[in-house]
């Protein structure tokens, strides 16, 4: 197998694990349910932007992914015996490039529906299908290749907001600075008339979007993928944090015809993790973003649709049927839901906190806000397990890190493991019984004041990076007066609700909760993931006695 152009294939564990032989029983599986036809050189098989192109094993040809945006460059050539798609192909996402011949032949087409239906049944099929499809989409993250191109200042609220989105969804983007006027006139090239200042998203080479939202730009790339109007499911999830997934794997590989959505990104608090050391069957550790990528896969496999950025609005029952209303005005109609919207981080009480948000603040610790500790002190406010993880990350970047917490130490609030990490640490100073009381800065944050509590000494940190990591609050008011909460606000369940049905079962009959949002919870990745495996059989429970006696994916196979 070749690569033409700037790529090359089979130079890495990931590269081999992209590009398998397809043969044996899949391959005859996919015949069975597939087309073969004759192809002429040159012939484009399916263009960008495409929302249902079809996975194609080439059978004695050749072809070119091609990028429209990019003067039609290869990407790179799929050769005899190969097949094509990735991960988007199985969720209903619109295509990063087009497919064109490189030479004359025969190719075998397999419908996209087929396909998500034999990777969900024909485990010989899912097992190289679905490894190669998640193999190449981090291939092109890493490569940046993809429909998206993104310019801007990168302390730039809008420009980072984007980036995220787009980082922490997996979506392969190129980011090019405003001050490299070399490289954005160069990606111009006479085709664009690019504004100096504000953030620029070029969708495919040819969409120009000027500051727009992530919905928006979801909305230009096809990555919305709402459900169609009036369309019913046996169960939606409102939250894809670890939880919110697990709900939508075993939601989906049980027949329930199972929606996830989310206001952000999958992964929700834990997706924002640099490395989760105490999670089951990963004794070296792993990013909150690969566990939560790893989940998404799994729910894809087994039909689940994800649908990101929505942020849900309003729930209310008519009939027999609940209805969520989306930010977008959107609305979603299940026929059981599980809520597993988690939490957020609280904000700091200083009234300039907005001038520096996305432009010296941050709420996460991944790889694209470590960044911006390099060069000088990072100051992480908080003592719990993130952003014990997040000191950890962060001092491989900062010159030096100061975790800032009101309590007296760290033992109430973080585990062992990483507290005695931190304070054998040289790289990182624990500031105990003290608080941010002033931001400084003009065009940036530039230093902060701690004050202790006690005895109001007052103490300078220059820095330019803040991480603040302030304990929850419950991301349920959207639910209105449906569920009932305890007094901070988190979803009541079980007993506590005067529904002893489930642990899970909130006051509302059919509405469920799990993770963070669910008062009582442990705040933590593998109770979550346990919550949110556990619900689905208390889901199948409540359908086994609403009218039609079941999910309607066991009615429509029974038809």
């Amino acid at each position: 197998m070749t690569a033409n152009g700037r790529k090359s294939i089979a130079r890495s564990d990931l590269e081999r694990q992209a590009w398998p032989e397809l043969s044996g029983h899949a391959l005859e599986v996919l015949k069975a349910h597939g087309t073969e036809r004759a192809v002429a050189a040159g012939e484009v098989v399916w263009e960008v932007g495409r929302p249902d192109y079809p996975l194609v094993h080439l059978i004695d040809a050749d072809m070119n992914i091609v990028d429209r945006g990019r003067d039609d460059s290869i990407v790179v050539t799929i050769t005899a015996g190969n097949f094509t798609g990735e991960l988007g192909l199985l969720m209903g996402q619109h295509t990063f490039f087009a497919g064109v011949m490189a030479g004359a032949g025969r190719i075998l087409t397999v419908d996209p529906a087929k396909l998500r239906h034999l990777v969900a049944t024909v485990p010989d099929v899912s097992d190289i299908v679905v490894s190669a499809f998640a193999a190449r989409r981090k291939l092109l993250v890493e490569w940046a290749d993809g429909a998206l191109t993104i310019i801007g200042d990168e302390n730039e609220r809008t420009c980072l907001g984007l980036r995220e989105y787009a980082s922490r969804n997996r979506i392969p983007f190129r980011f090019i600075e405003h001050a490299d006027r070399a490289a954005v006139d160069a990606f111009a090239a006479g085709r664009h008339d690019l504004p100096s200042r504000g953030t620029v998203a070029i969708v495919r080479g040819g969409t120009v979007l000027h500051d727009p939202s992530p919905l928006t730009l979801a909305k230009a790339l096809g990555y919305e993928l709402l459900p169609d109007v009036g369309e019913l499911f046996d169960l939606v999830v409102v939250g894809a944090g670890p939880g919110g997934l697990a709900a939508a794997v075993y939601g989906a590989s049980e027949g329930l015809k199972t929606l996830a959505i989310d206001d952000t990104a999958i992964g929700g608090q834990a997706g924002t993790s640099s490395r989760i050391e105490n999670y089951l069957g990963f004794p070296t550790g792993i990013s909150g973003s690969e566990l939560a990528f790893l989940g998404e896969i799994q729910a894809i496999k087994f039909g689940a649709r994800v649908a990101v950025p929505h942020r849900a609005t309003g729930l209310r029952k008519k009939g027999d049927i609940f209805e969520i209303t989306l930010e977008s005005g959107d609305e979603v109609r299940a026929r059981a839901v599980v809520i597993a919207a988690g939490a957020r981080y609280r904000k700091l009480p200083l009234s300039n906190l907005t001038d520096y948000e996305g432009n010296g603040i941050y709420y996460a610790a991944t790889e694209l806000e470590a960044r911006y500790a390099n060069g000088t002190n990072a100051v992480i406010v908080g003592g719990g397990n993130s952003a014990g993880q997040a000191a950890m990350f962060l001092s491989r970047h900062a010159e030096h890190t100061y975790i800032v917490v009101r309590r007296d130490g760290l033992s109430e609030t973080m585990s062992d493991y990483l507290s005695s990490r931190i304070e054998r640490d040289p790289r990182i100073t624990l500031v105990t019984q003290s608080e941010v009381t002033a931001l400084r800065g003009e065009g940036g944050l530039t230093g902060v004041t701690l004050t202790h509590m006690q005895t109001g000494e007052k103490q300078d940190i220059a820095c330019r990076a803040l991480y603040v990591m302030v304990g929850a609050e419950p991301n349920a008011a959207w639910a209105g007066d449906l569920v009932r909460t305890d007094e901070k606000g988190f979803v009541l369940t079980g007993a506590d609700a005067d529904n002893p049905s489930s642990p899970f079962a909130t006051s509302e009959p059919g509405i469920f909760a799990v993770g963070d949002i669910r008062s009582g919870s442990v705040k933590r990745v593998a109770s979550s993931v346990g919550e949110g495996s556990v619900v689905v059989s208390a889901v199948h429970a409540w359908l086994a006695g609403q009218p039609g006696n079941g999910p309607l994916a066991a009615e429509k196979k029974a038809g």
